[in-house]
């Protein structure tokens, strides 16, 4: 009988219906709207303004549809266990269209203070990692020791972190106010956590403090033609117990790294471009990481995409299944410390293309 009862419900989810079509624009759409029309035609039918209200509003294997409307979506969102989760062959999916996840915030008007010279100073209300975009993109780092006594000499748009303040060079006789400037003010751009089956794609995340997407405890994650940088941390972090696969996507100027990678963590890179900013292509804390299908270890200053070509087979939605004995699917009680598995003979150590 038991037997039987898994065999119909294994049916039922086969022949299960497909997920939903919920629509979201930003400049046209309002969240008292189902999000079930991508135009409003009077009543309720029409698309919500927010991500986050789209997936207040998902069920499993839905595909939530982002309007291109050229403004960003300033939010920060998360997708949370089985309700944000879809089936292997209908993922629940995040169609952005080129759309824009900004977690950037105007420096408040009267705010930079006099430096010396052309520099200028501003104090983030929030410590960590920052950022600072000058006319909606990241402007252009130097790095700079919190131990240095004396700042990096810097041209006109420039910036630098020293100390918990940013300092920025104008120019042509300007002054900070002048300028379009913002910086990294919401947390993260996008975790997920706990999930199965997702894909997101066609989507830049930008802007955010810590992490521009973070994934833990979720399996089977897709990230296709995404654009991340100019994250304050890292453009993805993937942790513990984690799978994720990487496609045909840039990961750039981002803080600390562009990819990090936990223990008990799976990462598959295909055709990916990840270079070296202000932080390495790739930092290895430990996670089991492809590249295409070769096994590599330690990190790497940059990915090209002719390092991360994906074979033909391994083409569609999904991501592959994992290798060997599946160190994404290993205990995540584990502390963050204990040192994982010896990589197998076959494995490469990563290194600068």
């Amino acid at each position: 009988m038991r037997i039987l009862s898994t065999f119909l419900a294994a049916a039922l989810l086969a022949t299960q219906a497909p997920g939903r079509e919920i629509y979201v624009n930003n400049v046209a759409g309002n969240d008292v709207f189902n999000g079930l029309e991508p135009r409003n035609e009077g009543g309720t039918a029409g698309p919500v303004r927010t991500l986050a209200k789209a997936l207040r509003l998902s069920e499993r294997s839905d595909h939530i549809i982002l309007e291109n409307t050229g403004q960003p979506y300033r939010e920060s969102v998360s997708l949370v266990g089985s309700r944000h989760s879809g089936l292997p062959k209908e993922p629940l999916v995040i169609e952005g269209h080129g759309a824009v996840l900004d977690g950037t915030a105007p420096v408040p008007t009267g705010h930079w203070k006099f430096y010396r010279d052309n520099i200028f100073s501003f104090r983030p209300p929030r410590m960590g990692p920052q950022q600072l975009f000058l006319n909606g993109r990241p402007a252009a780092r130097l790095l700079a020791s919190d131990k240095a006594e004396v700042l990096p000499d810097m041209d006109p748009g420039q910036w630098c972190s020293h100390r918990g303040y940013f300092y920025f060079a104008v120019g042509g006789g300007k002054l900070p106010d002048d300028c379009n400037l913002t910086y990294a003010s919401l947390p993260t751009g996008i975790t997920l956590y706990q999930v199965e089956h997702v894909r997101i794609e066609n989507l830049k995340v930008q802007g955010f403090q810590l992490d521009g997407i973070h994934l833990h405890a979720g399996r089977h994650v897709v990230l296709h033609k995404v654009t991340v940088q100019g994250n304050g941390n890292s453009g993805i972090t993937v942790g513990g117990a984690s799978q994720l696969e990487l496609d045909s996507s840039t990961v750039d100027r981002n803080g600390v790294a562009q990819l990090i990678t936990m223990p008990y963590s799976e990462t598959h890179v295909y055709n990916s471009s990840l270079p070296n900013g202000t932080g390495p292509g790739w930092l290895d804390r430990n996670g089991r990481v492809y590249l295409g299908t070769r096994r590599v270890s330690g990190g790497m200053e940059s990915i090209k995409p002719e390092d991360s070509r994906k074979p033909a087979l391994e083409a569609g939605p999904e991501a592959p299944k994992p290798a060997g004995d599946g160190a994404a699917a290993r205990d995540p009680s584990q502390p963050a410390s204990t040192p994982a598995p010896a990589p197998s003979p076959g494995a490469e150590k990563g290194t600068s293309p």
